[in-house]
C-alpha cells in the first residue's frame, strides 16, 4: 500500500492522474528561490523557454544571463558568479550541459567548489522524438563521479520544485536532472522532501523484493508493485531522489528486510542509480540485484512510452525482473 505518512497523491493510480513535466517544477522552484533570495541568478544557453527559466527571466531580467549556444562559456561565467557571492542556476539540455561542457564544469565549478546549481534538462529516453543525440542517458554517471557534488533526480514536478528551492540554500555544486514530457504527479505539497534521504512510497507486509527507483520511473515501479501485490508478490518501492549523497543506511536496512533489489532508472544501467546501489551493497551487504534501464545501448526516436516498452523499462519489464531476482534469491 502507499505510505500514508508521506501524503502521496490519492489519485496516483487513476487514469486521470495529473501530469506535469519536472522541468515545470524547476521553473516554479527557481522563481520562488529568486523571490526569497536576491543573490539567486539564472543562466541559459539559448534555451530559456525549454528549460522554463523564462519564468525567472520575466520576473528578474537584471539577474538573468542569456549566454547563447555556448555551454562552456555559460559554465565558466556561472563559476565566477558562484565564487562571488551569487547563487547561479545554469540550465540547458543535459546532453549539452553537463555533456558538452563536462570538462569546463569539472575545472571551473567542481574543482573550485563554486556555488553553482547545474540543471540538466530533457534527460533520458523520455525525450523521445528528439532521438539519441538529445536523450541524455549518461549524465548521472558523469556527474556523480565528481567529488563534492550533490546529484538530485526528482520524481515529479512538485518534488522538482521543492528540490530546486532547497538546493538554493545549499552551499556548493549541485546537479538536478529534469525531463521534458509530462509525467504523473505522485506527491503532494504536503509530501516531505529531504536531500540525502530515501522515501518508501509503497510497502507490502514482509516484502520479498525492494524496487529502488529514481525520477519519473518511480511511477512505473509503483504500478508494477500494485499489480504484483494483486498477484501475490509482495514488494517495497523506494523513491531515490538523492543519488548523491546516497542514503546508505536506508539501503542497508531495506536489504536486511527484503534481501533482493531491483533498480529502475531512465539511464544507462552502468554508472547510474543501479551502479550507486550496487557499490553500496558490495561494501557491506552483498545482495541479489537486477537492473532496469538502458542496457549498454542508445535508444532511437519515438514516443516515450513506446521506447520504454521496447527497451525493457516499462511496467511489465519491472514485474518480470522482480520475479527474476526472486528466483535468484531462492537458489
Amino acid at each position: 500500500m502507499l505510505n500514508p505518512d508521506l501524503k502521496l497523491n490519492p489519485k496516483l493510480f487513476d487514469d486521470d492522474v495529473e501530469q506535469k513535466a519536472t522541468r515545470e517544477g524547476y521553473g516554479d522552484g527557481l522563481l520562488e528561490a529568486g523571490i526569497k533570495n536576491p543573490n539567486v541568478v539564472a543562466l541559459t544557453a539559448d534555451l530559456s523557454e525549454s528549460t522554463k527559466a523564462n519564468k525567472f527571466q520575466e520576473k528578474f531580467p537584471d539577474r538573468f544571463f542569456e549566454c547563447g549556444v555556448a555551454e562552456q562559456n555559460m559554465a565558466a561565467i556561472a563559476a565566477g558568479l558562484g565564487v562571488s557571492g551569487k547563487i547561479p542556476f545554469m540550465s540547458s539540455y543535459a546532453t549539452f550541459s553537463p555533456g558538452k561542457n563536462w570538462e569546463t564544469i569539472r575545472t571551473t565549478i567542481i574543482y573550485n567548489q563554486s556555488n553553482v546549481k547545474i540543471a540538466g534538462h530533457h534527460a533520458g529516453i523520455m525525450t523521445g522524438p528528439d532521438g539519441a543525440t538529445h536523450q541524455a542517458t549518461e549524465d548521472i554517471a558523469m556527474t556523480r563521479s565528481w567529488p563534492w557534488i550533490k546529484v538530485i533526480v526528482p520524481c515529479d514536478s512538485l518534488e522538482a520544485q521543492k528540490a530546486t528551492e532547497k538546493i538554493s540554500n545549499i552551499d556548493g555544486p549541485v546537479y538536478i536532472r529534469l525531463t521534458r514530457d509530462k509525467t504523473p504527479v505522485m506527491t503532494t505539497i504536503e509530501t516531505p522532501f529531504e536531500i540525502g534521504k530515501i522515501q518508501i512510497f509503497w510497502t507490502s507486509e514482509n516484502p520479498v523484493v525492494t524496487i529502488l527507483s529514481t525520477g519519473y520511473m518511480t511511477y512505473y515501479a509503483l504500478v508494477a508493485a500494485k499489480e504484483l501485490e494483486q498477484e501475490g508478490v509482495k514488494t517495497a518501492v523506494a523513491n531515490v531522489a538523492s543519488i548523491k549523497p546516497l542514503d546508505e543506511g536506508t539501503i542497508l536496512s531495506l536489504a536486511q528486510d527484503s534481501r533482493a533489489f531491483v533498480t529502475v532508472e531512465d539511464h544507462q544501467v552502468m554508472g547510474g542509480l543501479g551502479g550507486a546501489i550496487a557499490e553500496c551493497l558490495a561494501k557491506t551487504k552483498p545482495t541479489p540485484i537486477e537492473f532496469i534501464g538502458l542496457q549498454d545501448t542508445f535508444a532511437e526516436s519515438g514516443k516515450p512510452k513506446e521506447l520504454l516498452e521496447k527497451y525493457g523499462m516499462g511496467t511489465k519489464a519491472i514485474k518480470d525482473t522482480v520475479r527474476k531476482v526472486i528466483a535468484r534469491k531462492n537458489q
